[in-house]
């Protein structure tokens, strides 16, 4: 059989921020390979480096050692605009304060990373129509023409997912995805999470504190203190 690529290699990397106080090291010696198709989740106590660790994986921050390659490219040697396309063209993102964008309808938030591509004509059209398509499949296709302020935190989340899916993303990266969402919402995002991930094949990375949503998952890395203590599930 023939074992599958690597998505995401993380190597012996390290993160610490500048302070008042001096230099605050949040994740040190992090080092994992990710193969394309699994699903991964990151977890431990609140402050453990779970945040920090996903943010360097999708290229919004950058180590202070070692290095990190997604996709293929090594995200430490590119610029913050090669970063960015990198991010477009291979990542989906789903935060736990959905990051809608409040001027906007459902469907012209779910549209946003596809207009980043600079689509138009037939393939602008096209783009319109899988996000038609994604709104109605997490339940919302009488909801388009609404704003984030007429929607319930689950359907923000909703539409979250299908921005994050609009794109056919080969790895998502959530951060929290059902914290703000009471149990039963909870419940109805996570089968959407998995449903979308297992029918797309996409690769997901999720931070949770959640231990039944961790389950999910076929890999588990548990962090303490910026490091990571247990890699389950390999």
């Amino acid at each position: 059989m023939t074992t599958p690529a690597a998505i995401l290699e993380v190597d012996n990397v390290c993160r610490t921020y500048a302070t008042a106080a001096g230099p605050l090291t949040v994740l040190r010696g992090a080092s994992f390979t990710l193969a394309a198709g699994e699903s991964l989740a990151l977890v431990g106590p609140s402050g453990s480096g779970k945040t920090t660790l996903l943010g360097l994986c999708a290229g919004l921050d950058q180590p202070s050692a070692g290095t990190v390659a997604l996709a293929g490219r090594e995200l430490g040697g590119l610029s913050e605009d090669a970063r960015a396309r990198v991010r477009n063209e291979t990542t989906g993102f789903v935060f736990q304060n959905f990051q809608l964008i409040p001027s906007l309808t459902a469907l012209e938030n779910v549209l946003v990373p596809l207009e980043l591509r600079g689509l138009r004509g037939a393939a602008a059209r096209a783009a319109e129509q899988n996000a038609r398509a994604l709104l109605a499949r997490v339940g919302l296709g009488g909801r388009l023409g609404h704003y984030p302020v007429q929607l319930s935190g689950g359907e923000q989340q909703r539409v979250a997912l299908a921005r994050a899916f609009v794109t056919e993303p080969r790895i998502l990266f959530c951060d929290e995805p059902t914290g703000n969402l009471d149990g039963a919402t909870a419940a109805v995002v996570t089968e959407l999470i998995f449903e979308l991930n297992r029918e797309k094949g996409t690769t997901l990375v999720l931070v949770t504190h959640d231990a039944e949503l961790a389950k999910r998952c076929g890999r588990t890395l548990r962090l303490r203190g910026g490091e990571i203590v247990a890699d389950a599930g390999i």
